[in-house]
């Protein structure tokens, strides 16, 4: 059903404030997410009643901030139907996620002659942990894409040998919207004997992503795109593959016994937790998880895809604005790139500023997908379940501003 988003907008403390004498229009969601003030409350009254150090003591607030923080990872396990609470590891964010499954797991089980497949869309933090492995004789190949923005299955298919060790792809594009048939490639993947990850970054927010269902072997996401504070994210791995594995980061909780020359590493799946956790992240998270779900991802999702036909319809009459590729509103899922004539993106974007309206601008960490593309930097426009029409026309109208200030 149709999202109320009045309702949901009041929840949103952020909303209240003005820019430049204008509503803020918040249109960079794809960057990072505003914060319902049922998270920024759930924060608040663990550090009010129940701040301690989890896992280190057994008097009362401990005991609560444990139970509270293993709650949270319960709650991570359900929502992406994991198999358990195990295979759920804190990180801070997507990109650390990536840098232990390539050390821990890709240094220690590649070897010179293996490849991994990789594609031409993907988020650096996809792209340079990787790059590391090339030192071991490993080669990387990226897939390319088709014109209209989505994935060359073709050509992955045919990339993809009996020497893939490893395929890691994005689920959903963070500069081209489009959402990748992972459940596809992961069956490839597996069919060549390879591992497959996902990239989860875009795609957990704002559609359901079943885990088991895509059969994927690691799947990373951040939480501060999906309403929860920044700093805390999330790395699923199978519990076979994770028992296996070194831990990346050593000392502290992340140990069963040292001796002074040796130690023997924690269970899963705090052998990968080293350290005070962020206990705040998860807890925001885990309220985070509860408002989605209460609001309901699927509407979300279908939310995001009327605002995405409208912005397109309202881009067709802004003259001189370039999509980065093909207008197709089911094919862009929210996120929408462009360019104005030869207006660099930072321009475009700081006289949006004016109208109070944020959007993204530059290479969007996709300086290999630029390149592809021809372009050195996009702007970019991103939707979540509070945003509005009237904060596309608002949009628009800026645009209009900047076709006057640079005499398009």
């Amino acid at each position: 059903m149709p999202l109320n988003i009045e309702k949901i907008r009041e929840d949103f403390p952020i909303f209240k404030r003005k820019i430049n004498n204008h509503q803020l229009a918040f249109l960079d969601s794809a960057s990072t997410s505003q914060k319902p003030k049922q998270v920024i409350e759930a924060i608040k009254d663990y550090y009010e009643q129940h701040n301690a150090n989890p896992h280190r003591s057994i008097y009362t607030l401990c005991d609560e901030a444990t139970q509270i923080y293993e709650k949270a990872r319960r709650k991570v396990a359900k929502f992406i139907n994991a198999g358990n609470e195990k295979e759920i590891v804190f990180v801070r964010n997507t990109n650390e996620a990536m840098n232990i499954l390539a050390y821990s797991y890709a240094m220690n089980n590649l070897e010179e002659g293996d490849e991994i497949v990789l594609t031409i869309m993907e988020h650096h933090a996809n792209i340079v942990p990787w790059q590391m492995l090339q030192k071991k004789g490993v080669k990387l190949k990226f897939v390319d894409i088709n014109p209209d923005g989505t994935l060359n299955l073709n050509q992955l298919n045919e990339m993809i040998t009996k020497n893939t060790k490893i395929v890691s792809v994005t689920h959903k594009s963070n500069v081209l919207g489009t959402v990748n048939p992972v459940k596809e490639i992961g069956k490839i993947a597996h069919d060549n004997g390879a591992v497959f990850i996902v990239d989860g970054a875009q795609s957990v927010p704002n559609m359901p992503v079943d885990v088991k269902d895509i059969n994927c072997d690691f799947l990373a996401f951040s939480g501060h795109k999906m309403l929860s504070p920044m700093n805390i994210g999330v790395l699923y791995g199978k519990s076979d593959l994770l028992e296996k594995m070194e831990p990346f980061m050593r000392g502290s909780d992340m140990i069963k016994e040292v001796q002074l020359t040796e130690a023997v590493w924690n269970d899963l799946p705090w052998k990968f937790e080293a350290g005070t956790p962020n206990v705040e992240g998860a807890i925001g998270l885990s309220e985070a998880i509860d408002y989605l779900n209460k609001v309901g991802l699927e509407d979300i999702q279908k939310h995001e895809e009327k605002l995405t036909e409208y912005v397109l319809v309202k881009f067709n009459e802004v003259k001189g604005l370039r999509l980065t590729c093909d207008g197709n509103a089911k094919l862009r899922n929210g996120i929408i790139s462009f360019n104005i004539a030869s207006v660099h993106s930072h321009d475009v974007a700081y006289i949006l500023d004016d109208f109070a309206v944020a959007i993204r601008s530059g290479h969007m960490c996709c300086q290999p997908l630029m390149r592809r593309l021809g372009v050195q930097s996009v702007a970019r426009a991103s939707f979540y379940l509070y945003n509005t029409k009237e904060e596309i026309d608002t949009l628009v109208e800026g645009l209009e501003k900047v076709k006057t200030v640079f005499k398009i």
